[in-house]
């Protein structure tokens, strides 16, 4: 009984270092992501889900970041709408509507996963870090801001083979959005233009 105890204990120790190393490794590769990725082109899907789960709606487009501080969301499908970033503010575009959103990058806008995935937020400064485990091949990091200003409760950023391949987004609201990514392209030239922004003419602009 005691041999078998004494196994049961090893056996126990054993998983547990090997699941604390794996969770090292899914850090290790998300800090690597972060720091090696310069520029990022891919397209998404995005999938907003409610309490119980169930999907709402499915959106599909392209996704641009250039370090340090830009992005831009491009939304083609079911509707157009232009999300982007530079120079210290996000600009929202509704092509239905015609209306432009202009909103300075404060704390609450800057705790964004975009914004932490552009490298404008210090990892460890602004997040309380809980490792998920692994997938088959995804590592899963879960991201829980510290400010309390956050437009949300926590991220999980996936990582196949080192790459970004996967984020859900858990709102102050109880909804649910996942991204997934494809043909991801790391470290290529983006043209500049991407990032100025300007408002269609007819536009409404509203700034806040």
């Amino acid at each position: 009984m005691k041999k078998t105890r004494w196994l049961l204990a090893t056996i126990l120790s054993l998983v547990s270092v090997f699941a604390n190393a794996a969770d090292e490794a899914a850090l290790k590769q998300l800090k690597a992501f972060l720091s090696t990725s310069k520029s990022i082109t891919a397209n998404f899907k995005q999938v907003l889900l409610n309490e119980a789960g169930d999907p709402l709606q499915t959106s599909y487009g392209q996704f641009y970041l250039q370090r340090p501080g830009k992005f831009r969301w491009d939304y083609t499908k079911p509707f157009q709408q232009q999300i982007m970033s530079t120079s210290g503010k996000v600009w929202f575009y509704d092509t239905d509507l015609e209306q432009v959103t202009i909103k300075k990058l404060d704390e609450s806008v800057g705790s964004t996963p975009a914004l932490l995935l552009s490298g404008d937020v210090p990892l460890e400064d602004n997040y309380t870090i809980e490792q998920q485990g692994t997938e088959g091949d995804m590592h899963w990091i879960k991201l829980v801001p510290k400010s309390q200003d956050s437009t949300f409760k926590s991220v999980l950023i996936g990582l196949e083979k080192g790459n970004l391949s996967g984020m859900q987004l858990n709102d102050n609201f109880g909804q649910l959005t996942r991204i997934y990514f494809s043909n991801l392209k790391l470290n290529q030239p983006i043209n500049a233009d991407l990032f100025e922004f300007k408002a269609p003419a007819g536009a409404d602009v509203f700034s806040e």
